[in-house]
């Protein structure tokens, strides 16, 4: 209850007073034709504030992986991602925007050190960004046993993909740095349906990655 407090007034004091300055900074910026080449300048100055005031990275869960986590469960973080939903960018303010939660999470349960130390250090910090790739154009892409894109272990170590992703949330963000992509193992032979899956850490400027357009 107390850190919902805190979150409460920080939102009523910071973030709800600033929504008109938010506004006007996005509309300027679209006017400009850089709508996804920079970010309403507001964000950075909320996203000092909170983490000076202790607000920060609210989702972590209590668990090993995480040493700076707040102790908290789901059902303790509900309340807090309730009174955030108040506003459509107020989780970054408290870093807590999807699609970076759960990606951090991955990687702090999954990554190998070097993994964690060139992506999930910075997104930590909210130095980053980050999008998660799974919907592709023309298959129902919520059955992950449709997936079209594919994965290919390259000699010598490494990966190649082919296929398209669309509905990537994060990836146009233009502090995106790192793309989560959902496929499947060219090589998956005959494993059953649900195990021939891979998620492969993508650096965004990876040599054949290519963003061809906002979907809105």
């Amino acid at each position: 209850p107390e850190l919902r407090a805190r979150l409460v007034k920080f939102l009523k004091d910071h973030v709800y007073a600033a929504e008109a300055l938010y506004e006007e900074q996005l509309a300027e910026l679209t006017l400009r034709g850089q709508r996804w080449e920079s970010h309403p300048a507001i964000i950075d100055e909320l996203k000092a504030k909170a983490k000076a005031a202790g607000l920060w990275n609210l989702f972590l869960p209590n668990s090993d992986h995480f040493v700076h986590s707040h102790g908290l469960s789901n059902l303790d973080y509900a309340p807090l991602a309730e009174a955030m939903g108040g506003n459509a960018w107020a989780p970054e303010v408290f870093n807590c925007s999807a699609p970076d939660t759960g990606n951090m999470e991955v990687l702090a349960r999954y990554g190998t050190e070097s993994q964690r130390r060139r992506w999930l250090d910075p997104l930590l910090d909210g130095r980053i960004r980050s999008a998660f790739c799974m919907t592709e154009p023309g298959v129902a892409s919520s059955d992950a046993t449709n997936m079209q894109l594919t994965v290919s272990a390259v000699a010598g170590g490494g990966y190649q993909l082919s296929g398209r992703k669309w509905w990537a949330s994060g990836a146009l963000d233009h502090r995106c740095e790192l793309l989560v992509v959902l496929g499947r193992m060219a090589d998956a032979g005959d494993r059953p349906a649900h195990q021939a899956h891979a998620m492969i850490l993508v650096p965004r400027s990876a040599a054949g990655v290519r963003v061809e357009r906002a979907l809105s």
